[in-house]
């Protein structure tokens, strides 16, 4: 009777405190909690929850990352998948700020700390390479295409010549000059 006593509350690692009651009435999450000048019983309850962290995507134009899950409990796991779309390939992957390479996914065991994952992509590229054999010549433009564009052939017989044939990718396509 008439004494003090303090009550600490100590979250579990990856915990913390969500609240605490007394006599049934909440006095916010607090760490401690002394009664003063005692002279009648009470209660004191502290309810606590699971710490969860995000995990922040982001891609640059050409892809996707999507985590899953993108909030996740302490000591759990969560994974990023890493897609580019179609014609585009990954340049690079930086998870925290830090480049792990070109990788099409990448893991989170036993997350206890807020985390980013960063792509970027390019869009890919291809060669147009032209052969004429004897008697003439033939110019692609542009000689470097990127995916889903055009590039134009012109083929030039010399003079008093013709054009027999024309293969693209090594397939017979007739006497066409473009």
């Amino acid at each position: 009777y008439g004494d003090s006593q303090t009550f600490s509350i100590t979250p579990n690692a990856g915990y913390h405190i969500a609240d605490v009651l007394v006599d049934e009435a909440s006095v916010g999450a607090v760490s401690s909690y002394t009664f003063s000048t005692v002279d009648a019983g009470h209660t004191i309850t502290a309810s606590f929850a699971i710490n969860t962290y995000p995990i922040s995507a982001s891609a640059g134009a050409g892809g996707s990352v999507v985590c899953t899950p993108s909030t996740v409990d302490y000591g759990s796991n969560a994974t990023c998948a890493i897609a580019p779309d179609t014609g585009f390939h990954i340049t690079d992957v930086l998870v925290d700020g830090a480049s792990v390479g070109v990788v099409g996914s990448y893991a989170f065991a036993s997350v206890t700390a807020e985390h980013t994952v960063t792509a970027s992509f390019a869009i890919n590229t291809y060669t147009i390479t032209a052969t004429a054999g004897a008697g003439g010549a033939i110019a692609c433009t542009p000689s470097i295409v990127n995916h889903g564009s055009d590039s134009a052939c012109t083929i030039m017989p010399e003079i008093g010549r013709h054009i027999s044939d024309v293969l693209a990718d090594g397939v017979p396509v007739g006497a066409v000059s473009a």
